[in-house]
């Protein structure tokens, strides 16, 4: 993990007249924008994006992950609980 630059040309890509702008996924920092456009809605509270949609589905099974959803990042989220709670 690590954190996206928000750099504000970004923002220009969300500009849009409806609810959920075109979000291009691996393309124009898909990434950044679609973080871009959940801090928006965040204002003042603290948030994160986490992009997993390369990673949620799974065609074929690999390693330990099973075929369909992956569940990434729940083994993450669950540590990061766990060392908060500490």
């Amino acid at each position: 993990m690590w954190q996206l630059p928000t750099f504000e040309e970004y923002k220009e890509q969300n500009k849009s007249d409806v609810a959920r702008p075109e979000i291009p996924a691996g393309e124009n920092g898909g990434a950044i924008t679609a973080a871009l456009f959940v801090g928006e809605f965040a204002e003042k509270t603290p948030w994160v994006h986490l992009d997993i949609a390369g990673t949620a589905l799974l065609d074929n099974a690999k390693g330990y992950y099973i075929k369909g959803a992956t569940g990434v990042p729940t083994r993450t989220l669950i540590t990061l609980v766990q060392s908060l709670a500490k």
